[in-house]
């Protein structure tokens, strides 16, 4: 397992359209998700122990916030053939287990994470209400075995000046887990796997 950091996408920039797969059959399209006062952006899996680590929080994330109007959709971008447990079945099941109530998309061909520049799961996004990036990094200092708290403090916290109509503080660090699993050949110029702790 390679742990691998954000990029750290640059704050401003206009969220990249998308128009995917969702778990229950649908396609859903940003337009479907960016309807509320922000929205975020969720690069996720199911075998990753880091995503795993912040599911529960994630679940009580959408369910502080969603009725406060912040939209969450998660996207899972792995390759499928490598890695079959990222499957859309599996990612219907995952979803179940979870709790999770946010449309759950498929990436298949990674166009959609090439375009957010996503490196990690989980990888986060968090846009305003006119579809501008103002947080992106880490949920919480929270990793598996660290020992610290998993509160989505730092994520709580960009969703709550968002909400109250201040500025998100532009020092944000970066998300850390494990690197997307692109096909063979689709990696992207951006990705440089690095190790970090």
């Amino acid at each position: 397992m390679v742990k691998t950091a954000s990029t750290m996408l640059p704050l401003g920039t206009t969220a990249p359209e998308f128009q995917l797969p969702n778990i229950d059959g649908r396609t859903i399209s940003l337009s479907d998700v960016a309807t509320g006062k922000g929205l975020v952006v969720m690069f996720i899996c199911n075998h990753c122990p880091f995503v795993k680590h912040v599911a529960p929080e994630l679940v009580r994330l959408v369910n502080d916030y969603e009725s406060r109007g912040i939209r969450f959709v998660g996207i899972s971008s792995n390759d499928v053939d490598a890695y079959p447990d990222d499957s859309p079945e599996m990612m219907k099941r995952e979803a179940a287990e979870q709790g999770y109530t946010f449309p759950y998309l498929f990436d298949e061909t990674q166009s959609v994470a090439q375009a957010y520049r996503a490196a990690c799961t989980p990888d986060f996004f968090v846009f305003d209400g006119d579809k501008r990036l103002v947080y992106r990094g880490q949920l919480d200092d929270s990793r598996p075995g660290n020992g610290k708290p998993l509160n989505g403090s730092d994520m709580r916290k960009a969703l709550e000046q968002i909400l109250s109509g201040a500025e998100v503080p532009v020092d944000q660090r970066p998300s850390i887990g494990c690197n997307i699993k692109w096909k063979r050949g689709n990696e992207p110029t951006y990705f440089n796997p690095s190790g970090v702790q």
